[in-house]
């Protein structure tokens, strides 16, 4: 019989009755039973465990809520930002326009017998050589071929080509088959202007045909010399470059045009002038 218990049951043994007096003293001190304690030792983990799982799901649930709620606000904002910038974007455009007319409202006082329609470009085509651009308003407007087109402060910006009843197509002065008659305001030395690209200076005009001794400089400012399709002294451009021709028998000169091809968006064509 002494070796009915071993070392381990002995332990158990004596963990049971020290846990069974524990509970007792327990009961006694809560006032409630031995059964009601273990149930509550029981319990009280298990209450514990759930209180911080419902925790963590309140705490999930009012981040989805919110996220939600910021997803929302985050779309309200950025279409509104989107309006904003539309706004600004129309405001600047309007802007620009109204800009534009002031000065056209000089160029009309300078010369009172020009009569415009003004037109916007909505295409460009442009090859190695030549360069056009078509603008929304055709001959519903007044518009025909041969017809100058301008800057709102007079820049040759290029002639008519073709036209439909709401479109036109513009080729500018940067095309190299275009021909201009041209002269040099501070001295009226008279040549051709052309685009440059065919002589190695794309986005320039070139003007040919000056005299072996005519002075030039740069800055020099070249006008139209005048004909049925250009009014005269309408604005070409500035020369920044000049040299001899191959042979030496005449000059010519390198011009920056007056018209700023790069940010135009709007053109004013001369429907009628009064020619000299």
């Amino acid at each position: 019989m002494r070796y009915l218990f071993t070392k381990k049951v002995k332990i158990v043994l004596i963990i049971a009755v020290l846990l069974t007096a524990g509970l007792a003293v327990a009961a006694n001190l809560l006032g409630t039973t031995v059964g009601d304690v273990v149930v509550q030792t029981v319990l009280t983990p298990l209450r514990a465990g759930a209180s911080a799982l419902t925790e963590q799901a309140e705490k999930i649930y009012d981040y989805i809520f919110k996220y939600e709620q910021l997803k929302a606000e985050n779309a309200t904002l950025r279409e509104e930002l989107s309006q904003i910038q539309e706004d600004n974007r129309d405001a600047a455009s309007t802007k620009r326009e109204n800009d534009r007319l002031r000065e056209l409202l000089e160029l009309k006082a300078e010369h009172p017998d020009y009569d415009f329609v003004d037109g916007y470009i909505i295409s460009w085509d442009s090859n190695d050589w030549s360069y056009s651009f078509t603008i929304n308003r055709g001959t519903k407007a007044g518009i025909a071929e041969g017809m100058c087109a301008v800057t709102e402060s007079g820049a040759v910006v290029g002639v008519v080509i073709q036209v439909g009843s709401n479109y036109a197509v513009v080729r500018s002065v940067l095309d190299s088959s275009l021909d201009i008659s041209a002269t040099i305001a501070s001295s009226g030395y008279s040549g051709i202007i052309r685009g440059a690209y065919a002589t190695g200076n794309p986005g320039m005009l070139r003007m040919d045909y000056l005299p072996s001794a005519a002075v030039v400089r740069n800055n020099d400012q070249v006008v139209t010399a005048g004909s049925t399709v250009y009014p005269r002294n309408l604005i070409l451009g500035n020369i920044v470059d000049w040299a001899m021709t191959d042979n030496g028998m005449a000059k010519y000169a390198i011009l920056k045009p007056a018209a700023d091809f790069d940010s135009l968006e709007q053109v004013f064509i001369i429907t009628n002038f009064d020619t000299e």
